[in-house]
């Protein structure tokens, strides 16, 4: 069974060579997904919570966290699996207990949804398996994020589905956009990794990556295998004045006149017009767009409001955490809040790979003393500030990552546990996820699922489902052939509302 746009037909009796020309045609006409679906007749998902989430805020923790020190305690397992963070504490949902590191999130768990019983086969850094509907992933592709075999980002992807839309245009804030800087770009010892971009979309669908002004107050030193790193960390502390902005958009401050941004377009056009034979076989279309969404950002006073962080309370700034990621997320509430449809905070490796979430080394130091603290006081924040102000059941959170940890600590400098892709806990919240409730359970010592297996793509299927835009839809790739949006994921309905 092959579905276009909505449309089911059958290949034997009913899809055609014809037909499958004819949609690679119109797709490269730029003919959007609506016009496609028109082309059968299409109804929407019937379900009540299709749609519900207008806006959603991807917190991602790049290197996993352990499943057993957040949503997935096992108190009651042997020490060399528990640890010394494995104790639990109870929470305001009877009966659900998560670990003792997050008390905040404890408080606020009648707000939001657990699954632990995440899992899939490739324990390696996949964030595109995580956040893509490609289905396999290997060591080859995570490092090369410009390989054509990618398949395009959730925020790529619904940004794509706005723009082709009757009416579909530029927003005064763009619909996928990137904190706190362009992913895997501050940290040394490897190359870049994939994950969000636009895959065969084009990179004119990449996310808008902003970037971060401001310093560290704390520093932390850090280790991998035989090196050695000590500097600010800002994942532990920024200082007030730290801010983010488009990455793409010059800070000439208040002086920069629409009359300069016109002549520095003009130059900026004569140097093109100079090596446009050179640049001939490459496509330009991302850089276009984001050169010239970059004037357009300039005018653009919602964003500019959105972005300063000075117009928030100072008591609102310090619950979510004077933190990168802390200011990164409330900055992300402040975007949505201004009409952006898809912002992604990644808790991203700095100064030496191998850190953020990745505890091979020093996994109880780091998550007593950064971690753990930074993730309860910025998600239970979140979630908080979501609710008071009425935006809860309209924003969609997702709260993931690429996978678990080793249930079995290992004899590393400080502790380590090790990538564990069998299964690892996601949370959920808002936009049309049930408050209060956990699917699947673990065994017991979260090494397995014991019940309703989950994978990436399930993940991914509700978080679509629950944006308006069809799991079964069917995209175009490079050659023109029609791709499957999200390769056998199915919508998890035991966590809608």
């Amino acid at each position: 069974m092959l579905r276009i746009m909505g449309n089911r037909k059958q290949l034997c009796d009913g899809l055609t060579r014809r037909d499958l020309l004819q949609i690679g045609a119109l797709a490269g006409l730029g003919l959007g997904l609506d016009e496609l679906k028109a082309l059968g007749s299409t109804k929407s998902p019937s379900d009540s919570s299709f749609g519900r989430a207008k806006s959603c805020i991807l917190l991602f923790l790049y290197g996993s966290p352990s499943q057993l020190e957040t949503f997935d305690p096992k108190p009651d397992a042997p020490e060399g699996i528990r640890g010394e963070l494995g104790r639990s504490i109870s929470t305001r949902i009877p009966g659900l207990s998560i670990a003792s590191g997050l008390p905040k999130m404890a408080k606020v768990m009648d707000k939001a949804s657990i699954i632990r019983s995440v899992t899939h086969p490739y324990p390696i850094h996949g964030v595109a398996y995580a956040l893509t509907g490609i289905p396999r992933i290997d060591v080859a592709l995570e490092l090369n994020p410009h390989d054509q075999a990618h398949w395009p980002f959730i925020g790529s992807v619904v940004d794509h589905v706005e723009r082709a839309k009757p009416g579909g245009r530029s927003a005064d804030v763009p619909r996928n956009l990137l904190l706190p800087w362009a992913f895997s770009s501050h940290r040394v010892g490897e190359v870049p990794r994939a994950g969000p971009y636009g895959g065969f979309l084009g990179s004119a669908y990449d996310p808008i990556a902003v970037e971060f002004v401001g310093k560290g107050t704390t520093k932390a030193k850090k280790t991998l295998q035989e090196k050695i790193w000590e500097d600010f960390e800002p994942y532990r502390g920024v200082t007030p004045e730290s801010r983010f902005r488009p990455s793409s958009v010059v800070d000439d401050g208040p002086g920069l006149s629409f009359d300069r941004m016109n002549r520095r377009r003009t130059l900026l056009a004569q140097f093109e017009d100079a090596r446009r034979d050179a640049d001939r076989q490459v496509d330009r279309s991302g850089i276009d767009r984001h050169r010239d969404l970059a004037y357009s950002l300039l005018g653009s006073d919602r964003l500019r409001r959105a972005f300063d962080l000075g117009r928030e309370p100072m008591p609102t700034r310090e619950s979510y955490g004077m933190t990168l990621f802390g200011q990164a997320t409330l900055t992300a509430r402040r975007l949505v809040e201004a009409g952006g449809r898809f912002v992604t905070v990644f808790w991203d490796e700095y100064g030496l790979a191998g850190t953020g979430w990745d505890t091979h080394w020093d996994h109880f130091s780091r998550m007593k003393d950064e971690l753990l603290p930074g993730l309860d006081q910025t998600l239970s924040a979140l979630l908080t500030d979501l609710d008071a102000r009425g935006m809860l059941d309209e924003t969609l959170v997702l709260c993931m990552s690429e996978h678990g940890r080793t249930p079995k600590i290992d004899g590393a400098k400080g502790g380590g546990r090790d990538h564990w892709s069998r299964c690892y806990s996601t949370l959920m919240a808002g936009g049309g996820i049930a408050r209060g409730r956990v699917v699947g359970k673990s065994d017991k010592i979260a090494s397995d699922p014991t019940e309703r297996p989950v994978s990436p793509k399930d993940l991914l299927a509700t978080a679509y489902h629950l944006l308006g835009v069809d799991p079964q839809t069917m995209l175009t790739d490079r050659q023109g052939r029609p791709m499957p949006l999200v390769p056998d994921g199915n919508v998890i309905h035991e966590i809608l509302a």
